[in-house]
C-alpha cells in the first residue's frame, strides 16, 4: 500500500488569505499545507481517495493522479469536501465509449459519448445525509442528457475492502459527526512493497480507548495536531504526542498543521521522537 499526503494543513489552509507572518510568506514549499486529504493506492491495483477538500483537483494534476475507484470520507465539514463535485472526472475515466452518431440526443459532435462508471463513497451514515444536503445532485445515474454529475453509490459500512487493503472506521471525538480509519494491506502484496498498516485520524481532539486498541503497533500513524496551544476541537502537541505514545506506531506523522510553526521549527520540535510533520506530495511506499 502506497499513501501519498495530498494536503496536511488547518481549515483554512497555509497560507492564509491576507496573512504575512514568517509561515505564510516561508518559501519553504513544505510550508505551503492545501487542506487535508490523501491518496491510498492497494498493491493490487485500485486506488483512492480520503477526503476530497478544496485543492485536491489541483493536487491530483501536480502529483499525476488519474486513478481513483472510491472515496473514502472522515466527515462534511468544507474543507474535507468541498472538492467533492471534481469526483465526476473519475466517473469518466473509468467510464466507456459508446457509439453516438448524429440524430442521437445525446450527439455532441464526436462519433462516441462516455458512459460514466459510479463509484462507492464510504462514509458515516450521518456524514451520507449531510453530502446529499450539501450536494442535492449526487446520484449513481450522473446527470441527464449527457450533463456530468458526480455519480456516487454511498456505503456506510464499518468495515471494507478496497483491493487488497482492508478499511476498518475509528469513532473519534470532534464536537462534529466525525471519524478515522486504519488501512490494512495484508499477505505477499503487503510483504513486496508498500506499509502493511496505516492509522489516518485528520480531525480529533479526544481519541476514546476502545479506538486506541485498534490502533495499538501501526506501521504509521496520521494524526491531527493544531498548533501548541491547546483548541476546543483539534488536538495541541501536548496531546497528539501523548496518543502517539500510547498507540506505539513505528512512525507518525502530523497534520491539520496551522500556520503558528515552519516545517523547520516542527522538526525542532519533535527532534529525537520518531514523529514528523507531514508535508503536501509525501508518500509512503514502505
Amino acid at each position: 500500500m502506497k499513501f501519498r499526503f495530498l494536503g496536511t494543513g488547518t481549515s483554512v489552509g497555509v497560507p492564509q488569505i491576507g496573512c504575512t507572518c514568517r509561515v505564510c510568506t516561508s518559501a519553504d514549499p513544505r510550508d505551503r499545507r492545501r487542506r487535508c486529504g490523501a491518496y491510498v493506492t492497494s498493491a493490487g491495483g485500485p486506488s483512492f481517495l480520503v477526503d476530497t477538500p478544496p485543492e485536491m483537483r489541483l493536487a491530483c494534476i501536480e502529483y499525476g493522479i488519474s486513478k481513483v475507484d472510491a472515496v473514502v470520507l472522515t466527515h462534511a465539514h468544507m474543507d474535507h469536501i468541498a472538492g467533492f463535485d471534481d469526483v465526476r472526472r473519475f466517473n469518466t475515466i473509468n467510464g466507456t465509449r459508446v457509439p453516438c452518431k448524429p440524430g442521437d440526443p445525446l450527439y455532441r459532435g464526436l462519433p462516441y459519448r462516455i458512459v460514466g462508471k459510479p463509484m462507492t463513497c464510504y462514509a458515516m451514515e450521518r456524514t451520507v445525509e449531510q453530502m446529499h444536503t450539501i450536494f442535492p445532485y449526487i446520484s449513481a445515474k450522473g446527470g441527464e442528457n449527457g450533463l456530468f454529475r458526480p455519480m456516487i453509490e454511498f456505503s456506510s459500512a464499518d468495515a471494507f475492502s478496497i483491493g487488497s487493503v482492508s478499511v476498518e472506521r475509528l469513532k473519534v471525538e470532534h464536537s462534529f459527526p466525525c471519524c478515522g480509519y486504519v488501512f490494512r494491506e495484508e499477505g505477499k502484496a503487503k510483504r513486496e512493497e508498500g506499509v502493511a498498516s496505516i492509522a489516518y485520524i485528520s480531525d480529533c481532539h479526544e481519541i476514546p480507548d476502545e479506538t486506541i486498541e485498534k490502533m495499538l503497533g501501526v506501521d504509521v500513524m496520521v494524526l491531527n495536531c493544531l498548533r501548541e496551544r491547546p483548541h476546543p476541537t483539534h488536538l495541541s502537541l501536548e496531546n497528539a504526542l501523548a496518543y502517539i505514545a500510547r498507540i506505539a506506531p513505528k512512525k507518525a506523522y502530523l497534520v491539520h498543521m496551522c500556520h503558528d510553526l515552519t516545517h523547520e521549527e516542527w522538526l525542532a520540535r519533535l527532534a529525537g521522537t520518531n514523529v514528523e510533520p507531514a508535508y503536501d506530495g509525501l508518500e509512503l511506499k514502505g
